[in-house]
């Protein structure tokens, strides 16, 4: 049956944002639970919509086949969707010597927009990890490959050391060819190190969303990887509106938490693009929307943040939006959001882009979401199951407290797949 959203608005019997150090504070032990190697899906269905989903609805727990989701969702609800597409980031690279070395692209470091980067014909520069380091001291390495009729030599060097990685320079002999050819030449698509296998042709397909659109992700936002056309389809007819914003999935999603407290782990910075239409899209559900995954989360709920720091300075650029790890558990801007509404932040947003003639917002967010956040437009969330001890494990926890004990139990006596290529689950606390 479908569920009724009931929150009551910010302030009112919600409680108090917590100390910034009661969060700080949360011990990663206590977010642990035993995963046995073989309830990690190594490979998806064969039909993705044929996974199954979990229900969580006010505390109550039960299961169905995914391409049921609609019936679980009351007609005008809109649901929230990622559509960065995964790119082919693994590049590797023969020395002289024999000795394989992995190039793995992290982010844009010239050009810095993505959009602009793919672009890019002859050269351009990337952070990236660098695989076997050791046996790259220095020198450039050099590959052949083709793309098209065309043999085409590649180039990499390495310069300085950056906060994430090693800034590298590429650089090819052919202007006509740009970067987004190259990487889908030679390139690896990069899959879940827990999958603990190379790289298939049939991932190409199976590890991006029907709807992904702008490329930059090394890493899929899997809770979408279950949708299918028919079941978008059926949104539709079943009256659920649907929206698109886009975050780039960063490697970091995988680093693991190895800090005792919470505290001591450092947040990878990933990169937004929202649209001015979303907002207003937004604003007529009253500042609230069912996420798709937690990298939607992870975006819409660093929007919020981003309004509330426009309230308190409306001259802010882009760069200065984006959310730090800590900004919404201390200082000004997590004391001013104790009496700012989803609305009225969104709002905010409105005007900037108004005010700077643009339509759409390029950014970027460090947020963590963990028990003691306060959540301001995700009102429910579909999901996959995560890793123990992960800070996305923390997130859900942060939406359905304590009870995500009660749904990794049932997961797991239920005979649920999990992790990227795994099952889903739909939370709705309210």
């Amino acid at each position: 049956m479908p569920f009724a959203f009931r929150l009551p608005p910010y302030g009112e019997g919600r409680g108090e944002r917590p100390l910034l150090m009661t969060v700080k504070n949360i011990q990663i032990k206590d977010y642990n639970y035993p995963l046995p190697d073989e309830r990690i899906a190594k490979y998806p269905k064969a039909e993705r919509d044929q996974s199954k989903i979990l229900i969580y609805n006010r505390g109550e727990i039960s299961d169905d086949t995914f391409c049921n989701i609609s019936e679980y969702l009351p007609k005008g609800e809109m649901m929230v969707f990622n559509n960065t597409r995964v790119i082919q980031a693994r590049i590797f690279f023969h020395k002289t010597t024999g000795a394989l070395i992995e190039v793995f692209l992290l982010e844009p470091a010239m050009p810095t927009d993505y959009e602009l980067m793919f672009q890019s014909r002859g050269k351009c520069s990337w952070v990236c990890m660098v695989g076997n380091l050791k046996k790259w001291k220095e020198g450039k390495l050099v590959r052949e490959i083709t793309v098209g009729d065309k043999t085409i030599s590649l180039s990499a060097s390495r310069k300085q050391e950056v906060h994430t990685g090693h800034w590298i320079d590429f650089e090819w002999d052919d202007e006509s060819v740009s970067f987004a050819e190259i990487i889908d030449a030679c390139g690896e698509l990069p899959i879940p190190p827990y999958l603990n296998r190379r790289t298939e042709e049939s991932d190409k397909t199976t590890y991006q969303t029907v709807y992904s659109k702008i490329k930059g992700s090394v890493a899929a936002p899997t809770a979408g990887l279950h949708f299918t056309d028919r079941v978008l389809a059926d949104l539709d007819t079943h009256g659920i509106e649907r929206e698109e914003l886009t975050l780039h999935v960063g490697a970091g999603t995988f680093k693991p938490v190895k800090a005792e407290y919470i505290e001591g782990h450092e947040m990878h910075t990933e990169f937004v693009s929202v649209r001015k239409h979303t907002i207003e899209r937004l604003l007529a559900h009253e500042g609230r929307c069912i996420a798709v995954g937690t990298t939607s989360v992870r975006t819409l709920e660093s929007l919020y943040y981003m309004g509330v720091k426009l309230i308190l300075d409306a001259d802010l650029t882009e760069e200065q939006l984006h959310v730090n790890q800590w900004e919404p558990y201390e200082g000004e801007v997590a004391e001013k959001a104790k009496t700012v509404s989803s609305v009225e932040s969104l709002n905010a947003l409105l005007a900037w882009f108004d005010r700077n003639d643009v339509t759409v917002l390029h950014s970027s967010t460090q947020i963590i979401i963990a028990p003691g956040y306060s959540y301001h437009i995700v009102k429910a969330l579909v999901t996959n199951f995560h890793q123990p001890q992960s800070t996305l494990l923390l997130l859900v926890s942060a939406l359905i407290g304590e009870d995500w004990h009660k749904v990794y139990d049932y997961a797991l006596s239920h005979d649920f797949r999990f992790l990227s290529y795994g099952d889903s689950s739909l939370l709705m606390p309210n």
